[in-house]
């Protein structure tokens, strides 16, 4: 009997150190699960560069994690010799441990730092080198919270998104209206400040057509997230027509819907607050208007630009951005529709 009991209880063992194992595979998987969840394909990543710019960061961070890798394997490795290979009593001839603390902590480490700091100084460096005075100008102003963009020379204004050509570098003019801003293209550049009562300068250079989403990276208020824009850069030849696009009268209407829809917009208090360039509206407290209905959102990201949300937008834009400049609009519910369809003409 007591063969039995014991061969049970030795039989009985292997399964319940089984038993014991089986949450680390299933939190290895949770775990995996969560670190790849900010892995989604159309989310920008600087380390998924498609400029100059961010190439050089991307550079730089790769650099600094394969070394944090190696440093990490070897302290691993040490430590893995040290439980393992170095049990029971091991005599040390005199200075060995001091030699290898030198060289290994202290040495080594002087080295990499000594380089990493270099390769960063080049890389500010080349980051800080203008694209020169004969360089396409764009002109960004921060508000709370969208992004006014000109283009020095042209009439035309936009809001929420620019156009660049392709492998040409852009010089980038940032200032902000109200408070600290923060300008990042993750795929394109690295971050860069608007500070009050200043004017600073950057760059931009897409190696590859496409639109690149940026986004207000300093928070400035409850609407901080609802602060993205779109960057697209376009063959030369499509941006100079999109800009010269800019530069004209705002299309006119062409249907019943679309004229009832623009006497609705210029003698409600739309105009009050927006200007669509060709037209008596000339507000300036809220974006221009003039080719919203091409835009890739409403809000700078608040939601999708649709004639759903579009209508929505118009009667009560709180309920998409609480705390947006715009007031709910008195928009008669017969005139909503015409008014949708003049500003969905747009383009």
């Amino acid at each position: 009997m007591e063969t039995t009991v014991e061969t049970a209880m030795r039989a009985a063992r292997p399964a319940g150190r089984r038993r014991q194992r089986r949450p680390l595979p299933v939190l290895t998987a949770l775990y995996a699960v969560v670190l790849l969840a900010g892995c989604a394909g159309d989310a920008p990543s600087a380390l998924n560069p498609a400029g100059t710019g961010a190439a050089r960061v991307a550079g730089l961070w790769w650099l600094l994690f394969w070394i944090s890798m190696a440093v990490f394997i070897e302290v691993m490795a040490l430590l893995v010799w040290a439980l393992v290979f170095r049990r029971g009593t091991v005599r040390v001839r005199h200075g060995q441990p001091l030699r290898f603390v030198t060289i290994a902590g202290a040495g080594l480490p002087f080295v990499i730092l000594v380089a990493v700091y270099g390769v960063g100084l080049r890389d500010l460096a080349a980051l800080g080198d203008g694209p020169g005075p004969e360089a396409l100008t764009v002109e960004v102003t921060g508000h709370k919270w969208w992004w006014e963009v000109r283009y020095p020379g042209t009439s035309g204004v936009t809001a929420n998104e620019i156009h660049i050509p392709v492998g040409e570098r852009v010089s980038v003019r940032l200032r902000t209206d109200d408070v600290l801003h923060s300008f990042w293209v993750p795929q394109l550049m690295p971050k860069m400040d608007l500070i009050a009562g200043e004017t600073r300068e950057t760059w931009l250079r897409a190696e590859r057509a496409g639109s690149y989403r940026g986004q207000c990276a300093e928070y400035c208020g409850t609407q901080h997230a609802h602060m993205a824009f779109l960057v697209v850069a376009q063959p030369r030849a499509d941006f100079d027509t999109w800009l010269a696009r800019l530069n004209a009268p705002a299309r006119p209407p062409t249907t019943e819907a679309e004229r009832r829809g623009q006497q609705a917009f210029l003698q409600g208090s739309c105009a009050a607050c927006h200007a669509i360039r060709g037209t008596g509206a000339h507000g300036t407290a809220g974006p221009d208007l003039s080719n919203v209905g091409s835009r890739w959102s409403l809000g700078a990201g608040a939601a999708p630009n649709n004639a759903g949300h579009l209508g929505g937008w118009i009667a009560n834009a709180q309920t998409y951005k609480p705390g947006n400049a715009m007031p709910p609009q008195p928009v008669d519910a017969a005139q909503l529709p015409d008014l949708i369809a003049y500003l969905r003409s747009l383009e």
